[in-house]
């Protein structure tokens, strides 16, 4: 019976002749295309050298690794992102001097609607909240992306005064784009009382969708800042006085229609109460919590988010980025 040779390995040298090596092996297998056996063979190394000589090479310098989207993107601030807030995921888009927060919301909403479209594997289950910015995003969502798709609304979006666009029909847009279905939750965002808001919860057709909306994995939502400008103003749930009141009280915005100081915490328990939908802390338990957000108006609800842990992964623009880290816990600077 003929044996399989066996291959003889070096010790590796611990001078100046390791830092050779460490090129040598760099260069056969970045710029030749060699595999690490390959070199090994060549070398008299094992595989395991060979790893470790690369590992190396990155480690003192020797080796660069220069990463270029094919897309526009920001690498640096999102690998910042990633690194501050322990995130999943950071997609940081370039507006150069675009300030017209429309355009602002179309740039995101396009990165967003690509990295959701690209997602692997795909998901059987996606929540969604509602409001401008997803809108945005499912208008930009190229068809079939995912289908057999179960799309569900997350928090209650039948509005009481009818706007301009549409955007509590996120779920629909999606679920059609997608090639899946949608599962809609056709109850107010905001109710009049605490008990109204358990009532409808405890319905059996209400409490069925919350419960499948708690087991998706994926969530995607926007961010609403603090202006009366908020979607949950034009769409009737709230008053201007009650906008001003919640930014005396320290909010810097909402999310799922639960407004949020500084820190994550939430402003008005008894507004808070009086709102249908899963609670911020499920955003926490979530895979992937998918966050969109763009413009100055929401620079402070976004870090707010990325303080509080309700984001996994950040979507964003990079003056917004640029703005969360550089008021990172610990004053920490990109």
């Amino acid at each position: 019976m003929t044996e399989t040779p066996r291959t003889t390995s070096v010790r590796l040298p611990l001078d100046e002749q390791r830092e050779h090596l460490m090129v040598q092996v760099a260069k056969m297998y970045f710029d030749l295309e060699r595999t690490q056996q390959d070199i090994a063979r060549e070398l008299g190394l094992t595989r395991w050298q060979v790893g470790r000589l690369l590992t190396e090479a990155k480690q003192t310098g020797i080796v660069r690794i220069e990463i270029t989207p094919r897309k526009n993107r920001r690498a640096a601030l999102e690998v910042k992102l990633q690194e501050l807030y322990n995130l999943r995921d950071a997609i940081v888009v370039p507006v150069g001097e675009v300030a017209d927060a429309a355009l602002l919301i179309e740039t995101v909403a396009q990165a967003a609607a690509t990295y959701i479209a690209s997602l692997n594997p795909k998901p059987d289950l996606m929540g969604l909240s509602w409001g401008r910015t997803m809108s945005a995003v499912a208008r930009c969502l190229p068809e079939k992306w995912n289908p057999g798709l179960q799309v569900i609304l997350v928090n209650g979006s039948t509005a009481l005064r009818l706007t301009s666009t549409r955007t509590s029909a996120v779920a629909e847009t999606f679920a059609q784009t997608a090639g899946g279905s949608a599962t809609l939750l056709p109850v107010p965002a905001i109710v009049g009382k605490k008990s109204t808001r358990e009532a409808l919860e405890a319905d059996p057709i209400v409490e069925r969708v919350l419960s499948l909306a708690s087991e998706a994995e994926i969530i995607c939502f926007g961010m609403g800042g603090i202006s009366h400008r908020s979607v949950l103003l034009s769409s009737g749930y709230l008053t201007e006085d009650d906008i001003d009141r919640l930014q005396e009280h320290g909010a810097v915005g909402d999310i799922l229609g639960r407004f949020i100081d500084a820190n994550g915490n939430t402003v008005d328990t008894a507004l808070d109460d009086r709102t249908v939908g899963l609670p911020l802390e499920k955003l926490r338990q979530t895979e992937r919590a998918i966050g969109i957000v763009s413009g100055e108006e929401k620079h402070e609800i976004a870090l707010a988010a990325l303080k509080a842990g309700y984001v996994s992964v950040l979507i964003t623009d990079e003056v917004t980025a640029a703005y969360a880290i550089e008021n990172a816990p610990g004053g920490e600077r990109p």
